[in-house]
């Protein structure tokens, strides 16, 4: 059942009021500019987000993952408190029955809720599927308030940091696979993040606040940040300072053996646990061979509440432009980290189940594709057609029917025009323009002679094969290009 069938009237009503706001004043008649966040995609932009789901997807089972889904919408009081002052971006729905329900801010979060009701303390799942946020969309970016997330996550309790190196080298499999040029992780813990709150003098009331502004460096100044912790959030300038002088260091494993050396960060135990967790996973990084893609950055805090080990985020360096472009600016195009307790948080005994997962920002990743194929000015094929049926006279509905339905029982991809009479260079034409490869003419002379007539695209060449061979001869052609 579609969703619109499982959400009353009302419900509807609710949730498109808050996701599609009036049109700007640039708009006109029927045209809808983006400014709500949202986006149609054509058959074109479809071909590409295709490809690069399966080469995402492809991946994860590749490390042995299976796939899940969950609702589009959960009850609130799931979702709610796990997102720090990100909740605020959730979407509501008010159900007719009084239930209050949102749709879902991430893929996260619903699978920490399926894992805890259905009992499973071990599980390896990819998830890939539409997630809403009431942000300010900035299409530029590839920034939108409904998004696509293809998540991977390892669920259950093993030896420390084996599942988050394997994150890790997922990410820099997917990265590389999309060629989308040089890209850099960084890393960092939860623990060494409150740790260094902690010994900058941060109250522990203000941790998860302090938390969030100091995620907003890869988007605003240091200044501008401190200008927030002090004024917005009644930081003390002088801790304000503190935090400075450690998120501005960042490096590989050597910086992690300099921070156990740390006068103020070397006496907090949190801290401590995670340099140690980072300086093990280094070394698994370097047994993966892509120790060199990841760097030590005390500026990741990741500023979801629900994490509580190691955090990681994805940075394009510089993306594939043409001499004279300026380089697309697109933010983090994946991310993810440890979350040990948020299973428990769903759990009427509180049982944990340990858990680590990434996400593939696809909008975004999208957004570099499309616009490096405007550049080139490359042209996409929006169908898979591997032949045409075509006849170059009247009458001839019956033969071509016949024929195609041939094609199709044997698992070919084919078309023809839904015409009684097409034109023959009408029907050329659609195969020179959708590029379809192959050709099989059937006519007058044919039909009196038991012969197909098998047409190159490409080449124009023509050769006749018995009408009982024809099949055959197209899969040979096939399996040979």
């Amino acid at each position: 059942m579609p969703l619109l069938g499982l959400l009353p009237r009302r419900a509807w009503a609710s949730l498109l009021s808050q996701l599609l706001r009036p049109p700007c004043a640039s708009c006109t008649g029927a045209v809808r500019c983006q400014s709500q966040g949202t986006r149609d995609l054509s058959p074109q932009h479809m071909v590409v987000r295709e490809k690069i789901l399966d080469l995402v997807i492809s991946c994860f089972k590749r490390h042995g993952a299976k796939g899940m889904d969950t609702p589009a919408f959960e009850l609130k009081e799931t979702l709610t408190e796990k997102y720090g002052e990100d909740s605020g971006l959730m979407y509501d729905l008010k159900d007719q029955g009084g239930e209050l329900l949102s749709l879902r801010y991430d893929l996260t979060v619903p699978f920490a809720r399926y894992l805890a009701m259905n009992k499973v303390k071990k599980m390896k799942r990819y998830h890939v599927g539409k997630v809403w946020r009431r942000e300010s969309p900035t299409i530029v970016q590839g920034r939108y308030r409904e998004f696509c997330q293809c998540d991977f996550d390892i669920a259950g309790q093993f030896d420390p940091m084996i599942p988050d190196a394997e994150c890790l080298k997922i990410m820099c499999e997917i990265l590389s696979g999309l060629q989308l040029g040089d890209f850099l992780i960084k890393v960092n813990d939860r623990r060494i993040v409150d740790g260094m709150f902690a010994v900058c003098g941060v109250p522990e009331s203000k941790f998860r606040a302090i938390c969030s502004s100091i995620d907003k460096l890869d988007k605003m100044a240091w200044k501008d940040v401190r200008h927030e912790m002090v004024v917005k959030k009644g930081l003390a300038p002088e801790v304000a300072d503190r935090i400075g002088d450690y998120v501005q260091c960042h490096g590989g494993v050597s910086l992690v053996e300099q921070m156990f050396q740390d006068p103020r960060l070397s006496q907090n135990k949190q801290a401590l646990e995670g340099l140690g967790d980072l300086k093990l996973l280094f070394e698994y990084l370097t047994l993966f061979g892509i120790a060199d893609k990841i760097s030590f950055d005390l500026s990741l805090a990741r500023g979801l509440d629900y994490y509580t080990g190691v955090i990681y985020e994805a940075m394009l360096l510089q993306t594939p432009t043409q001499a004279g472009e300026e380089p697309l600016n697109v933010g983090s195009v994946a991310a993810g980290g440890r979350y040990d307790g948020l299973v428990g948080m769903f759990d009427p005994k509180g049982h944990k189940v340990p858990c680590v997962g990434l996400s593939i920002g696809v909008e975004r990743i999208f957004y570099i594709v499309e616009q490096r194929m405007k550049t080139k000015g490359e042209k996409v094929r929006t169908t898979e057609t591997q032949v045409f049926v075509a006849t170059p006279q009247k009458n001839f509905l019956q033969e071509r029917l016949k024929l195609i339905a041939e094609l199709w029982d044997s698992g070919i991809k084919a078309e023809m025009l839904y015409k009684n009479n097409p034109k023959l260079l009408t029907q050329l034409h659609y195969c020179e323009s959708t590029g379809i490869p192959l050709v099989v003419i059937i006519g007058e002379q044919e039909l009196k002679e038991g012969v197909i007539k098998i047409r190159s695209v490409a080449s124009r060449e023509e050769v006749a094969i018995k009408r009982e061979n024809f099949v055959a001869e197209i899969q040979k052609r096939l399996s040979e290009s």
